[in-house]
């Protein structure tokens, strides 16, 4: 049974600088050759094997999906064959990453190869990418409570061939050891994941990382006055609730470095409270603190990258448990900047424990703040899980959080955060409503909630991650659950620059 944090496996990129013979590619146990479309109907390119692999092929094609072919060697190393579109992006190249890598781990090789032929420098780049990243993402151990636990056979080596420079992938490992942690966390049972287990785990990772570590139990927090984040809290018979606070300081901050703080839901398990989920509803209820281990893991990869600013990682951690102590529908309950919720609705819970969360991450005035939260089911209703939500006040911030999404492939889309739509949180008895009844624009109440809470001094973006869990993997990732974030949030805070003065 899982007691300490996994450790991220290890893979080997070799790039040799030299084409694939027959003799490079015995070793492999399998050999990924992506080729452009246009080498399907003419111009067919030279690489090992290539005329036997040509006439193999099903006839002309106008694309080729990931297809198996055993070469004819003494290893039988099996060719994942598969085309690509001349200016396709990059969610649609990490897709093709994914299916190609599943397709070599069918054969439970070690060891890969990558062969590209009639790629140009750019391309080659962005196709290497992708493997890496696909590759780097299935070396995923599940947490495991069997009594004879599966054996899973990591890929120890990737060689890219072809290639005229080493490329650097130090940041999509970095990205993969952090989305691993994430899906790692929100795998595992609730009964193993209690808000005091949860944060003993963090107090581990802390220590082994160098981050400073404060948790705010329920008392620090009463003296706040965090009313919003206590009301959750104390239908809870166990009195482990809390906000973890995290700070990483980086060796040698940037000229003009901003501090970034990432707030996150960490809900260990969510019944809905007095308000209780149907069992359809609440299965799978323990992955409500996604948003949390996003936040983390993040983390652990700037760690990773020796990233050049500050970083503070809020984490509100509790359960929303119905008890004789929860909170109820028509409570009145007061948040730690002074501002009172009138309760509509219990399982609106996670606005309610990021309310005080976001106050506090506030006071310390950062130059960016970014919250992650599985939080609303209308946000699952507008974009599917294919796109996560994302809301800010600033239309500078909503550019770059589109070319985040677009470039990173974990795509986020704005959706409106207007002041108009506070006319429906107004209430006649608290300064506002948590919620409404009707649940048809929530995601878009929810953030108009939470705005409440963050000042218009910080620039914020708030994440609902409706793309937290999406069946059969989604781009690079190959689990159901995503852990969906980490990657768009190193895009936007480091190629869009959002960290830098």
């Amino acid at each position: 049974m899982p007691t300490t944090l996994p450790r991220f496996p290890k893979l080997e990129i070799r790039q040799p600088l030299a084409a694939a013979d027959a003799s490079r590619t015995e070793a492999l146990g399998a050999l990924i050759i992506l080729l452009p479309e246009s080498a399907l109907q003419k111009h067919w390119p030279e690489f090992a094997h290539s005329e036997w692999l040509h006439k193999r092929l099903p006839g002309p094609k106008k694309s080729l999906s990931p297809t198996r072919f055993d070469l004819p060697n003494g290893r039988g190393t099996a060719a994942i064959l598969a085309s690509y579109k001349p200016g396709v992006d990059t969610f649609q190249l990490l897709t093709l990453a994914r299916k190609c890598v599943a397709k070599a781990r069918e054969t439970e090789a070690t060891a890969l190869g990558v062969i590209l032929p009639g790629a140009d420098a750019a391309t080659r780049l962005r196709l290497s990418d992708a493997v890496v990243s696909a590759v780097a993402a299935s070396n995923f151990d599940a947490p495991s409570f069997k009594a004879e636990p599966d054996e899973s056979r990591h890929i120890q080596s990737l060689t890219l061939f072809d290639g005229k420079q080493t490329l650097d992938f130090e940041r999509r490992l970095a990205e993969a050891e952090g989305n691993a942690l994430v899906r790692w966390l929100t795998l595992l049972p609730p009964n193993h994941l209690t808000p005091t287990e949860y944060r003993g785990y963090v107090q581990g990772l802390a220590k082994r990382e160098g981050w400073k570590a404060e948790f705010l139990d329920e008392k620090k927090l009463k003296s706040l006055g965090a009313g919003a984040f206590l009301a959750v809290a104390q239908g809870s018979a166990e009195r482990d609730a809390g906000i973890m606070h995290l700070s990483y300081k980086p060796k040698k901050a940037a000229r003009g470095a901003k501090t970034v703080a990432l707030v996150g839901k960490g809900i260990c398990y969510d019944t809905g409270g007095v308000n209780l989920k149907s069992a359809k509803s609440m299965f799978g209820m323990h992955g409500d603190m996604q948003g949390s281990a996003v936040a983390l893991g993040t983390l652990l990869a700037l760690t990773r990258l020796d990233a050049e600013f500050p970083v503070d990682v809020w984490m509100a951690i509790s359960r929303n448990e119905i008890g004789p102590k929860a909170y109820t529908q028509n409570d009145v309950v007061r948040a730690s900047n002074g501002v009172t919720i009138e309760i509509v609705h219990t399982d609106a819970e996670g606005r309610m424990v990021l309310s005080d969360t976001l106050v506090l991450a506030s006071k310390l005035k950062p130059g960016i703040m970014l919250d992650y939260a599985t939080l609303t089911g209308s946000c699952v209703v507008a974009l599917g899980t294919r796109y996560s939500g994302a809301f800010t006040r600033s239309s500078d911030l909503s550019r770059a959080v589109i070319a985040a999404g677009i470039q990173s492939g974990e795509r986020v889309w704005p959706l409106p955060v207007d002041t108009d739509y506070d006319a429906d949180i107004e209430s006649e008895i608290a300064d506002v409503k948590q919620c409404i009844i009707e649940a048809q624009v929530d995601h878009i109440l929810a953030a108009r909630f939470l705005s409440r809470f963050v000042p218009d001094s910080v620039p914020w973006v708030h994440v609902d991650l409706s793309a937290a869990e999406h069946k059969g993997g989604l781009a690079h990732v190959p689990t159901d659950v995503t852990g969906f974030g980490v990657r768009f949030t190193l895009n936007l805070l480091l190629d869009q620059e959002l960290a830098s003065g």
